[in-house]
């Protein structure tokens, strides 16, 4: 049988795969600049649609994130979510196995009873404090572009992440955030032709919480591919 093929920079890669995870508790401590500004050139080289780059982001960072914190806040406690681009109507089969799984990891992690409604929701309200992150980031596409442009600012999205983690700075990508795109458009002065694909909290992890000690497991290779050789 024949050794799996590796290099250095595939090693690296899978590593840096394997490194990589959503993280839920973050130290207050800022990214500096020149740290942010070398993730996002990084990122950059992600390939798009006809090298559209539809992908725009605003990035909070000290006083900014501590306000945008406190609004967020406040209004996702009473706003209905409406996000811009419509939720999964339905979980079924292996992807609701899957996302129960993350889900069980996650309250067993923080102590949540299974059935704990009040307790959950108070998780879930984490996601709008940042999971305490120093920077949040929106990221939006051109409304023009359609599902392309969604595809596209996902695949930034991920290569933003895995930049980060390069560099020692962890993160987490939220659909939580992407549920207010009116508030996020009246609140950072957005156009109305940049549709809010997802947002982001970022910032250094703190490793002491046990919220950040689980990690999800991924399919096998024959669980997701059909060869097909004739």
């Amino acid at each position: 049988m024949s050794a799996e093929p590796s290099t250095p920079s595939s090693e690296a890669f899978r590593r840096l795969l394997n490194e990589r995870y959503s993280c839920r508790a973050f130290l207050p401590r800022q990214v500096d600049t020149a740290t942010i500004t070398r993730i996002l050139e990084i990122a950059q080289r992600t390939p798009s649609w006809c090298n559209s780059q539809p992908w725009q982001a605003v990035i909070t960072r000290g006083g900014g994130t501590e306000r945008f914190r406190d609004a967020i806040c406040a209004h996702a406690a009473g706003g209905k979510p409406e996000p811009d681009f419509a939720f999964p109507r339905e979980y079924r089969g292996v992807y609701l196995e899957r996302r129960r799984a993350c889900g069980f990891q996650l309250y067993e992690s923080v102590g949540i009873a299974r059935g704990d409604r009040e307790a959950a929701a108070r998780q879930a309200m984490e996601n709008h404090r940042l999971f305490g992150a120093p920077h949040a980031m929106i990221v939006t596409t051109d409304e023009a572009l359609g599902v392309y442009g969604v595809l596209d600012c996902g695949a930034w999205v991920n290569n933003f992440m895995l930049a980060a983690r390069s560099l020692g700075v962890a993160s987490i990508a939220q659909a939580a955030l992407a549920a207010h795109p009116k508030f996020l458009r009246s609140y950072f002065g957005l156009p109305q032709d940049r549709l809010v694909v997802c947002g982001m909290s970022f910032g250094y992890e703190n490793a002491a919480h046990p919220v950040n000690r689980f990690r999800t497991s991924r399919a096998a290779v024959d669980g997701v591919v059909t060869w097909v050789d004739e």
